[in-house]
């Protein structure tokens, strides 16, 4: 193959969507030049370690990366690490890096992924304020949270929990300011948000709930928070886990479709030719769910960079996974297939024992005599989820009696009558 032959792939991102899309493009093109652009100066990682095992101190860093840096070299990819993308040029094809080079494309990838929300107050940029996104924030934190003391975190999101689960290991006296009802209230509502409270609570974490922050104290260094009922409460460390949002400042720059994301077609596809988006990013066209949806964790920078690459290659695809996350929060090990939109009133029903961490919690809605699977979610309940993702996939009517009965294997459910 001649040079002018030699499609040029250029990744954006240094997460896991851009270490499986390039395993996607390899699988199909071997002669392809493939560079991959990162702000930062790591090799590709996931970020599930970043606050889970690496911050307990369980594991070092490079549990985190897909792959070494010399894999890199032994697929022929180029990596531009600590030179952040700048501008997208959809006419001149060109990639304009932070020291002002050009880099050329034929098929670009956009797999930014998300940034964190940051908390506006007074002392929100005091020393020992953190936020916990990237590889260097997550071992920032963990040598401050190994040093001990009182650990405030600010949110009570699936991020907030495992930080608390981490302090706790490593001994830190732990508080959690939320301001909603509940732990993860939008996600998995309210039963089951105070669950997690309770959970947190048995494991010494003080849960303080239906109060936001108005502020931090200190002056060279934080001292407390402030919470809006005017209290504050002592801190040496304090976490701020109020969300993410998609990074679309640079598909900006081409002009691409942006709504809640960068918005693609079921091949990952973005409205401009030539520019693909995975991840945390992409708003995608789930032809499963009959609707566009962007999901912000693991499963979909996995499968969807490797579906992303696979498509860049030229491989015919519909990307339509189930929407899969999980977590580990001290002895309690979960994993949460589905996706409930937030118009769907769905209603929820339990198998199993809260009180005794082994449960199971399903979200569906009515129809016909039964009721339908959007979403199932089990704790400590093992080899269930694939079970799950069938129901969802099939759109299997049960009844709701059968659901809840744990006697009922979960692939049986449909079996007795609806």
């Amino acid at each position: 193959m001649s040079d002018d032959e030699v499609v040029r792939y250029v990744i954006i991102g240094g997460g896991l969507t851009a270490a499986r899309a390039v395993e996607g493009i390899r699988e199909h093109d071997r002669e392809g030049a493939i560079t991959v652009v990162s702000a930062e100066g790591h090799v590709p990682y996931e970020r599930p370690p970043l606050s889970k095992d690496v911050l307990q101190g369980k594991a070092e860093a490079d549990v985190a990366y897909p792959h070494p840096e010399g894999w890199y070299g032994a697929e022929w990819v180029t990596l531009r690490l600590g030179q952040p993308a700048t501008a997208i040029s959809v006419d001149r094809h060109m990639v304009t890096l932070a020291d002002g080079s050009d880099l050329p494309w034929d098929r670009l990838l956009l797999a930014t992924g998300s940034v964190v929300r940051r908390l506006d107050v007074t002392g929100g940029d005091l020393p020992g304020v953190h936020y916990l996104r990237t590889m260097d924030e997550s071992l920032a934190l963990r040598e401050q949270l190994r040093a001990g003391g009182d650990v405030v975190i600010v949110g009570a999101g699936w991020i907030g929990l495992e930080v608390a689960a981490a302090a706790r290991h490593h001994g830190c006296t732990v508080t959690i300011v939320e301001p909603q009802a509940a732990p993860l209230l939008g996600v998995v509502g309210e039963r089951i948000g105070a669950w997690f409270a309770d959970f947190h609570r048995a494991q010494g974490v003080d849960v303080r709930l239906n109060t936001g922050v108005a502020g931090f104290t200190g002056d060279d260094h934080v001292t407390g928070v402030t919470t809006k009922d005017g209290e504050t409460i002592p801190a040496t460390v304090v976490v701020v886990g109020v969300g993410i949002r998609p990074e679309t400042a640079l598909a900006e720059t081409a002009g691409v479709r942006i709504d809640n994301g960068v918005v693609t077609d079921a091949a990952l596809r973005t409205s401009v030719p030539g520019i693909w988006a995975a991840g945390d990013v992409a708003n995608w066209e789930s032809t499963l769910l009959g609707r566009h949806v962007r999901v912000e964790h693991w499963a979909n920078a996995n499968d969807g960079g490797l579906a992303a690459g696979r498509s860049m290659a030229g491989v015919d695809l519909t990307y339509d996974p189930v929407p899969f996350f999980y977590s580990d929060q001290y002895d309690a090990g979960l994993e949460y297939a589905g996706y409930v939109p937030r118009d769907a009133d769905a209603e929820l029903i339990v198998r199993g024992d809260l009180a005794a961490n082994e449960f199971m919690a399903f979200w569906v809605v009515p129809e016909g005599d039964g009721v339908r699977v959007l979403a199932g979610m089990h704790v400590n309940v093992w080899d269930t989820i694939d079970a799950v993702q069938s129901l969802i996939r099939e759109g299997t009517v049960v009844s709701r009696e059968r659901l809840a009965d744990a006697s009922i294997a979960l692939d049986e459910v449909a079996a007795g009558p609806s």
